[in-house]
């Protein structure tokens, strides 16, 4: 590995772990706190930031989108989580090699190991607490889906916040982010990271070729293939 230190940003689900599908009840009990509304729709999940999601299941109920609503919105989901938190833990798993993966990356010590997620902080915290995966990561450098409606603008500010605590710049040059949708491709490159993605979810590893991923993964299985394939996207570009 070069010189230096990389900020390797992991989204969550279907990245790392799956939680059986539980989304639409925790945005549906959610939509009803905040809004006294019964959720008819939810707008497209894939790849998104929960501020651009809770958003634009607003504006499909006909209703504005406020911060002040956005706000009480993401208080609800948070709240919402942990009403659906023990069927979470029952429902969902870890996917193959994650568990490996985030576990070797954080004995290197010129690894900083964050999660750049469309979860809010507190779900993040608690989606990988539940699987005791957040003993392998620093929350404080990464960036969530109520941070901004858009995802390149998270690689940004986790750049911000991995520099401010670590006193080493991150830069498209050292920083990899690992995702599983062209959404997640698209928020790398022009939030200045390379990518690593992985066919986990529900796009093809063509898909994610198309999309422009520096390398394309099956899935995370092979320890030492993710972490060559981590590690050496981030030499390539220094």
């Amino acid at each position: 590995m070069s010189a230096g230190k990389t900020l390797v940003l992991w989204d969550i689900d279907h990245t790392l772990i799956t939680i059986g599908g539980l989304s639409r009840n925790i945005y549906a009990d959610a939509f009803r706190s905040a809004t006294g509304q019964a959720m008819r729709q939810l707008a497209d999940m894939t790849g998104r930031t929960e501020r651009a999601i809770a958003a634009d299941t607003l504006r499909l109920h006909h209703i504005e989108a406020s911060d002040q609503l956005l706000h009480s919105f993401g208080l609800a989901l948070a709240e919402s989580f942990l009403i659906f938190e023990e069927a979470i833990r029952e429902r969902g798993r870890v996917l193959d090699g994650a568990l490996e993966a985030l576990a070797m990356l954080a004995g290197h010590p010129d690894v900083v190991q964050s999660v750049l997620t469309g979860n809010m902080e507190p779900i993040a915290i608690g989606k990988l607490r539940a699987f005791d995966l957040d003993r392998f990561v620093d929350f404080d450098a990464g960036a969530y889906g109520m941070d901004h409606e858009e995802r390149p603008e998270l690689v940004r500010l986790a750049q911000q916040r991995a520099t401010g605590k670590y006193g080493h710049v991150f830069t498209a040059a050292n920083t990899v982010l690992i995702g599983d949708t062209p959404n997640d491709v698209l928020a790398g490159h022009l939030g200045g990271a390379r990518v690593v993605a992985v066919a986990t979810g529900s796009c093809s590893a063509d898909t994610l070729r198309e999309a422009g991923a520096e390398l394309v993964l099956t899935d995370l299985s092979s320890t030492p293939a993710v972490i060559r394939a981590i590690l050496g996207v981030a030499d390539e570009a220094q």
